[in-house]
């Protein structure tokens, strides 16, 4: 397939708001090797979807029959300076949210830009085989992007680019086009640890190597029962998600604010307090989330999150009466959690 249409690609890409495009082959056997070892240790935990899919994930043909090439886009999403993310992490009253879920839910933006893409392809060339993934099937999606030299897989396991850092989107559009491919990037972590040393769960147990077990991400948003004990006093104020690793990675110095209005913060999420948000009702929970990446966790793992945070807050009777006129909620799970954090605030 020419360069002539691979050149278009990438214009039409960033025509579309995506800050990168690349296109990579579907050779992802060391991928493969890594995913597999991961999930022989048992770091995925409950993500049981990441086993179930067999070779599908790692050997893009059995997904999609007949792909011959991956066009892989980025997107910026970070909505705010990290002297106002640190900000907010160190105040252990506030309510911290991982800063992609701010804003509208990226998925469905993404998705509709990639189909607006695949559009101009098809209107270029004529009908072609495609399918298009936001983070939505087994895609091995930042091995696939490191191949389309978007950028590298970090230490933390967060893909880097050495222009803009690591906080941004990925998607793909599978095809059975044969285009030309990009060059490959290369690692750039060098010997600095620094997303190792500072996360608060030592969930990174290796460089490489993220225990998804230990992870704030996994604890606040992807388990569905209780978040072990030991690890309770190590989440602080973070009711959802974590950006720890990324705020300490000196690539971000180089990161971008995104131009997306729908990544922009909705309902104050980024300056919510921990007694404001466990206040919420369940409607009040569904109408302030709207739209957002959040709502997936449901009304009764927003309270269990935000429980342990105010159990790591420092002693105040407010809290600790918040914290006791919630008892009578219906779920046990819940009750636990803000039994734990009354117990942490008498101590």
């Amino acid at each position: 397939m020419s360069h002539t249409l691979v050149e278009k690609i990438k214009q039409w890409g960033l025509e579309l708001g995506f800050q990168q495009v690349g296109i990579a082959d579907t050779q992802l056997n060391d991928a493969e090797n890594h995913l597999q070892h991961w999930l022989d240790k048992g770091f995925h935990g409950e993500l049981d979807y990441m086993a179930k899919h067999g070779l599908k994930r790692s050997r893009p043909g059995l997904l999609h029959p007949n792909t011959q090439s991956i066009i892989s886009v980025r997107m910026d999403y970070l909505p705010e300076h990290s002297t106002a993310m640190n900000t907010a992490l160190n105040s252990p009253t506030s309510a911290y949210i991982s800063r992609y879920a701010l804003g509208r839910d990226y998925h469905k933006l993404m998705r509709q830009r990639l189909q607006k893409l695949a559009d101009k392809i098809q209107a270029e060339i004529g009908e072609f085989g495609y399918r298009a993934f936001v983070d939505s099937a087994p895609v091995l999606e930042k091995a696939i992007a490191q191949k389309a030299g978007l950028g590298w897989i970090g230490k933390h396991s967060n893909l880097i680019n050495r222009k803009a850092g690591s906080w941004f989107f990925l998607g793909e559009i599978y095809t059975d086009l044969a285009l030309a491919i990009d060059k490959p990037a290369t690692a750039h972590c060098g010997e600095c640890n620094a997303c190792l040393t500072i996360c608060p769960t030592q969930a990174i147990v290796a460089p490489y190597q993220v225990d998804a077990r230990r992870c704030v991400s996994y604890l606040t948003i992807e388990l569905h029962g209780a978040i072990p004990v030991e690890l309770r006093p190590l989440i602080g104020n973070r009711i959802y998600g974590c950006d720890d690793c990324q705020l300490i990675c000196p690539w971000n110095r180089f990161a971008n604010l995104s131009k997306e209005p729908d990544f922009h913060p909705r309902q104050r999420l980024n300056t919510q307090q921990l007694l404001d948000v466990f206040a919420w009702s369940e409607s009040e929970f569904l109408t302030k989330t709207e739209g957002s990446a959040i709502r997936r966790i449901g009304y009764d793992r927003w309270l269990r999150n935000s429980a342990v945070a105010l159990g790591n807050a420092p002693k105040n009777t407010e809290i600790l009466n918040a914290l006791k006129e919630r008892l009578t909620i219906d779920s046990d799970m819940v009750r636990e959690h803000i039994q734990w954090a009354i117990t942490q605030q008498l101590r």
